[in-house]
Order: C-alpha cells, then structure tokens, then sequence
C-alpha cells in the first residue's frame, strides 16, 4: 500500500489536473481514483484533507445542488492567459516548431484536462516561417546569464545557404563579445558594446552556434546609453546613417507612424490631408524600403541626403526591372 501521507498530495495533483468552474469532480470520483493508486480513505479523512489544502493556499471550491463537487478556483493563470501565451508562442518565428509545441505542451499541464483539451483544439498548422536553429532557447538563456554575471560571451556566427547548409562567417572563428542587452522585433537580437571601437553592433541570436560564456569579464558600459532610444532608432536591425528625417504622410497612416516611431516622435497636421512626422532613424535600406512601399502616401522631405538615398534605391530597382 502507498504511504497514506502521500494521499493530500495525489489530492492536490487530482483538482489541478481533472477539476475546473465546469467540471467539479464528486466526493465518489475522488475517492475511486485515491483508491486506484491504492490509497483508500473514508469521507471524513478526504474532507480534512481539502480542509488542510484549503488551509495551505489552494482555492478549493465547494459546489453544491445538481453539480455537487469540488474543483480548483485560481490558478496561477487564468484560462484566458494561457491561450494568450499559446497564441504569442505559436506566432513566434524565433522558435522553432518542435520548441513551440514543447512550450504549448507545459502550457496545457497549467489547466484542468478538460481546459487543455480546449487549449489543444486551439493549437493550429499555421503556414508561418520558423527559425531551424534549434539551439536558440539555450543562446537566449546563455546570454542573460553572462549579462547577469557581467561576464563576455563567446559563439560562432553563421549565414545561411543556398541548401539550407551554415556558412560561418569568419572561417568559422569565434567572436568574443560584451553582451548589453537581448531585444526582440520579428526575431531575437543581441545588442553587444566593442569597447576598442566604441561603437555598438548586432547579431542574430538564431544564427549563432557554439555559445559559452568567456573567461574575461564584461568591461564596463558607457553610463549615457540610451537602450530604448537605439532600438526604436533601428528598423528589423539593419544599419544606416542615423540622422533626423522629417516625413510627410498621408493622415490615414497616423497609426502606421505611431507604431513606428512612437510617441517620443513629433508630429503635426498639415491641414491638407497629410501628418508631418519627425523622428530619429538610422537611414538604411531597410527604412528607405518601408518608405517606398506607401507609394504616393509617403515622402520624405529633409534632409536631401534621405531623399537622394531613397530616389538612388527606387532607380537600382527599377533598373532591374528595364534590364539595364
């Protein structure tokens, strides 16, 4: 016979795992299943042990009338937040698939079975583009660790082919750099500080392999680096001349601007149908592309630098287009 004592912790289990607001599970339901683990009990031991478990934390609730039972009030999430989270891990691209439905699968043991089966119907194929690299959930947690620990890291680099084989850049040496911050736009970036050069620089954290962390120390970071400011400054991460641009749009893409560029931005009706936007951006391709995929609702007007840089691509463009 299983040791009675274990029988307040095989309860607990059962009213996490079978037990919600639209499934009370009966006195006659819980003492069948203490009885199948070998655990027999009589009424009056199993009511003290709500009663404990009650005393202990658990929100155990007393259903009475046609639906007579017991079951599991506040969960540490709520059914509405656990498909949240599902929601936000299956549309994340930098998981990949098998990581994802691992997530999901550790989500669903938070609800009652009959919720994770709800959960579960909701769990959809969706045609979405996932990382490969199956190595990324151990780089993100190795990276905060060596941020924590103020610590630099060390890992490989890689592009990736044709065949969807790695290229390593460098011959396949590693970098050694100081890990400032992870931040996420479609994927997971890593923000590193070179202190020789005094600059800043990226890295995809999917496109790294062979993460440690070094044995040298993180050298101390300028105190005035403005975390937020620089990330918002970039756009999916690739960068250009930062500079302040001034954009004049159509009134329709206000939200489209605000979403972009912030509130901290300046903007300004013109009267005319149009919102004139100032921010600071770095003036990459990437931004230049975002401008021109707005057609005629979008122009940049100062500085000349940003229109040339713009007029320059859409002509690169076109001029593949002419077969020229």
């Amino acid at each position: 016979m299983a040791h009675k004592k274990l029988r307040i912790l095989y309860l607990a289990q059962y009213l996490q795992e079978h037990s919600d607001e639209e499934h009370p599970v009966g006195m006659g339901d819980i003492l069948a299943y203490l009885e199948s683990l070998d655990l027999p009990a009589e009424r009056k031991a199993v009511y003290d042990d709500l009663e404990l478990l009650r005393s202990f934390g658990m929100d155990i609730i007393h259903v009475r009338g046609k639906s007579h039972g017991y079951y599991l009030g506040q969960r540490t999430f709520e059914l509405a937040e656990l498909k949240l989270l599902i929601d936000v891990v299956q549309a994340s691209p930098f998981l990949t698939a098998k990581k994802s439905m691992e997530l999901i699968g550790k989500l669903e043991r938070l609800a009652s079975g009959p919720q994770a089966r709800g959960l579960r119907r909701q769990v959809h194929v969706l045609d979405r583009v996932k990382t490969h690299n199956e190595q990324l959930y151990y780089n993100i947690d190795g990276i905060h660790q060596a941020i924590g620990d103020d610590r630099q890291i060390r890992f490989r680099y890689f592009d990736w082919a044709a065949d969807g084989s790695r290229r390593y850049r460098r011959d396949g040496a590693y970098y050694q750099e100081c890990p400032v911050a992870l931040c996420v736009d479609r994927n997971y970036y890593l923000i590193a500080y070179r202190p020789e050069e005094g600059k800043y620089i990226h890295f995809r954290v999917d496109r790294m392999s062979d993460l440690r962390p070094a044995e040298e120390a993180r050298p101390p970071l300028p105190p005035d680096f403005d975390l937020a400011g620089y990330v918002r400054a970039i756009f999916d991460m690739h960068s250009g001349d930062r500079q302040w641009v001034t954009l004049e749009l159509d009134r329709s893409l206000l939200n489209v601007a605000m979403d972009r560029f912030g509130r901290e931005a300046q903007y300004r009706e013109d009267g005319e149908g149009h919102v004139v936007v100032t921010a600071q951006v770095d003036v990459s391709p990437t931004f230049l592309s975002w401008v021109l995929c707005f057609g005629e609702q979008a122009k940049i007007l100062r500085p000349d630098s940003a229109r040339e840089a713009l007029v320059s691509l859409a002509e690169r463009a076109l001029a593949r287009y002419r077969g020229e």
